[in-house]
């Protein structure tokens, strides 16, 4: 049981940074992978990024390899992803997720979504 509060997102201009939180309560987070995914208009949902449950692996879509970064900090129960050298592209609404899953690109693998953050880059 895990539940997923996310925050940061904004309207930024090419080139802007923004980072992303996700908060999580539940007994079991520390158990659990962290992924990031995003959603444009008219898009299906599509992987970001992901973190194992223990922080020592991550997996990065090739869209973003180089510019964004996840982190997660289990003392505050809290994931973060960076985001850097934003583009029109990645306007999106962001969701934190949550698994127990192995393949961490998939969506299938999380058993917990957040509510998405709205992130608009603008040219």
């Amino acid at each position: 049981q895990v539940q997923l509060v996310e925050s940061g997102g904004g309207l930024v201009q090419a080139g802007d940074s923004l980072r992303l939180s996700c908060v999580a309560s539940g007994r079991t987070f520390d158990n659990y992978a962290m992924g990031w995914f995003r959603q444009a208009p008219g898009k299906d949902r599509e992987f970001v990024v992901a973190i194992a449950w223990n922080g020592r692996s991550t997996s990065y879509a090739d869209s973003v390899k180089g510019r964004f970064a996840i982190s997660r900090d289990n003392e505050k129960n809290t994931a973060y992803l960076q985001m850097n050298s934003l583009k029109p592209e990645d306007t999106a609404v962001y969701y934190c997720a949550a698994g127990r899953g192995f393949n961490l690109r998939r969506s299938t693998e999380y058993d917990y979504w957040g509510q998405g953050t709205q992130v608009t880059v603008s040219s």
